[in-house]
């Protein structure tokens, strides 16, 4: 499953221009798409799944000349969603986008899937990956990462984290992170990134790590405060910002990426032409130039989840 990965910086999606409609030849199955096409999203509204596919809808519809629909079908750690679509008619009608927890993250989490994570799906493209920050509340008596960390061992138990459901990549990753500082923070899951900030800003959480797409906003309004990011290097869009490498845990990184996705068994001419399109989108000057980098994505990924699970010793049955 070798496909191409395109590193997304933070920003606002919705301000990028479309490109030009383009003209296709029709296959011999019919012109693609001949009705209306369904984005299905495996967690609630207002996370950056959502906001990106919802991005992405309105441009490919202005491609295709069909409406391109964002439903949403949030629960159990994303297996609801991506589980509607591997069951769904191959005739590229109903697509998935989704981060690493449908396809190679559950499987090392869930001993029964209803859905064969590599092989249940036909792959498109990997879409975009976001970079992750670590944000707290703004009453969080910590203004870097080193103070909420000894915050965290002064008072074990009294801090709280969100994560995009039990089992996520969110969950994993700071779970990890948990055991390398040797730190007691209780996990609060949710059904998608969205409701998550939403507890962070009112204080009933204390810390999330999230892509600095739904944060950043608020630190720069004083509602939150970001303490480090959890990338290699810096972000460019936030050079000030330490990472967690930086600040005392060497080597450490987390992320995630969104794939775009359809049943397994899709035509060949339907998986190109949904994929062209999509680069079309991708590789629009204006958006490459603002917010695009191009990397590669292969298996390798797989492995290096089940490693980092198998590190932070959790469990789900």
């Amino acid at each position: 499953m070798s496909i191409r990965l395109l590193a997304f910086v933070t920003a606002a999606l919705a301000a990028v221009p479309l490109p030009a409609p383009a003209q296709f030849p029709s296959t011999s199955s019919g012109a693609y798409p001949s009705r209306p096409v369904k984005i299905v999203v495996p967690t609630s509204p207002g996370g950056a799944t959502d906001a990106f596919s919802r991005a992405l809808a309105p441009r490919l519809s202005e491609i295709w000349g069909q409406p391109v629909l964002v439903e949403n079908r949030p629960g159990a750690n994303q297996i609801l969603g991506a589980d509607y679509v591997s069951k769904s008619a191959p005739d590229g009608a109903t697509l998935l986008v989704s981060d690493a927890s449908s396809f190679v993250i559950n499987p090392h989490l869930y001993k029964k899937l209803p859905y064969d994570g590599l092989n249940g799906f036909t792959p498109i493209t990997v879409l975009v990956r976001f970079p992750w920050v670590i944000a707290v509340h703004a009453s969080v008596p910590a203004n870097t990462f080193q103070e909420f960390v000894a915050l965290a061992k002064a008072k074990p138990g009294s801090l709280s984290y969100g994560s995009f459901g039990l089992g996520s990549s969110a969950h994993i990753s700071v779970d990890h992170l948990k055991n390398l500082l040797g730190v007691d923070i209780v996990h609060v899951p949710y059904k998608g990134a969205g409701p998550a900030v939403t507890d962070l800003l009112s204080g009933r959480i204390q810390m999330m790590m999230v892509t600095p797409l739904l944060v950043e906003p608020h630190a720069r309004a004083g509602k939150l405060k970001l303490i480090a990011a959890a990338t290699a290097q810096r972000i460019p869009a936030l050079p000030e910002l330490s990472t967690v490498a930086e600040s005392g845990v060497p080597g450490f990184e987390a992320g995630t990426w969104f794939a775009l996705m359809g049943p397994a068994g899709m035509p060949r001419e339907t998986v190109a032409r949904i994929y062209g399109d999509a680069m079309k989108i991708l590789d629009n000057p204006a958006f490459r130039e603002q917010y695009v980098t191009r990397q590669w994505f292969d298996k390798s990924e797989y492995a290096r989840w089940d490693r980092l699970f198998k590190l932070s010793r959790g469990s789900v049955e």
